[in-house]
């Protein structure tokens, strides 16, 4: 539909969109799973472009530059931002609200003048968007924007849920649970660690062998067949990580991989739930005597100002794969269809690509 898109007002900048990827944090609000505080909503929080629109600010950025959107927002000086958690960020309070979390405004209208949400304060689903500069990182103008949008969400999650969460150490071995987009950027995350053994857990044999790609040594079908993997490899003793990615956690999940980890290991939670999920069966007990940690992951542990860059940077030099990420591209007509290959587990990653 045509919407009405407002001009940047200080301390925000207007960008036109060159990419955004199918994140299924998305699916999670079209289905009710996860719900939003406006309706209608604008979606996507993955996306890159280039400033059409800025005001002089702290972050020097003008009209013409790249930027890659990070779908948390870091003010910056908050208790969490000043101690290197952005992704803790007070302002992530308001990214399902719908308007600007500074003063309850709204940036995107219909064409009958009634308010719609943005998503994360981005919506990365619309052909331009007006955001916050707390939620844009300049990028270098070489890395090309369809790959650079990756690093937004999925890749960011995926890598730092492995990297800082799990804190993978060379010859661990890391079972990833769920293998899309964010799934096998935990894998490279974990590959990238030392892992020696990183098993890929999955139900599609597409994903099965696509995770060899990213840095898979096993690949399963289920999180008992690679818990027994792990103990073969571990003297019996189990995983020493389980990093959860699959695309909507049922109540079952996390009991299942705390079960498949070592004494003292960890589980890292970064897949979410329903917000009507109640308590997860999960062995007490055993998470006590055991000495097991249970970690939850928002964004991965990042710190999307330093972060967004270091990956390009790693993805410039090779360690990191973006474009084998990407499986299929749709314009924003074919959107649906896009998701519809997401819930089929037919993507990795499904990109929009703008005009």
């Amino acid at each position: 539909m045509d919407l009405e898109l407002e001009d940047p007002r200080q301390d925000e900048v207007q960008v036109k969109l060159a990419a955004s990827g199918l994140c299924h944090s998305d699916s999670h609000h079209m289905t009710g799973d996860i719900p939003v505080g406006t309706y209608p909503f604008a979606l996507g929080h993955e996306g890159a472009g280039v400033v059409t629109k800025a005001f002089p600010n702290s972050k020097g950025i003008k009209e013409g530059d790249h930027v890659v959107f990070t779908a948390l927002p870091a003010c910056g000086h908050c208790r969490w931002c000043a101690t290197g958690q952005q992704n803790l960020c007070d302002l992530k309070a308001g990214i399902l609200a719908g308007p600007r979390w500074t003063d309850g405004t709204y940036r995107v209208h219909t064409t009958d003048g009634a308010p719609v949400g943005q998503m994360c304060g981005i919506s990365t689903f619309l052909a331009d968007t007006t955001v916050s500069l707390n939620s844009v990182v300049k990028i270098d103008d070489d890395i090309p924007l369809d790959k650079a949008a990756l690093v937004g969400c999925g890749v960011s999650t995926g890598w730092g849920s492995s990297v800082n969460l799990a804190r993978v150490q060379p010859g661990d071995t890391v079972i990833v649970m769920g293998i899309g987009g964010i799934g096998v950027s935990a894998l490279q995350g974990a590959a990238h660690a030392g892992a020696l053994n990183v098993i890929a857990v999955d139900p599609l044999p597409f994903k099965q062998e696509t995770a060899k790609v990213f840095g898979a040594t096993h690949a399963a079908a289920s999180i008992e067949e690679a818990a027994e993997l792990a103990k073969q490899f571990t003297g019996g003793y189990g995983a020493d990580s389980v990093v959860i990615c699959v695309g909507l956690r049922d109540s079952r999940v996390t009991g299942q991989a705390l079960n498949a980890i070592r004494k003292g290991g960890t589980v890292v939670v970064t897949s979410v739930s329903p917000h009507s999920d109640g308590d997860a069966p999960i062995p007490l007990s055993d998470l006590t005597l055991s000495q097991k940690h249970l970690v939850g992951s928002m964004f991965g542990g990042t710190s999307g100002n330093w972060d967004v860059k270091r990956l390009l940077n790693l993805y410039r030099s090779g360690a990191l794969k973006l474009d084998e990420m990407i499986t299929q591209t749709y314009s924003l007509d074919d959107i649906q269809q896009g998701y519809h290959d997401l819930r089929a587990g037919k993507n990795i990653r499904g990109i929009v690509v703008f005009d």
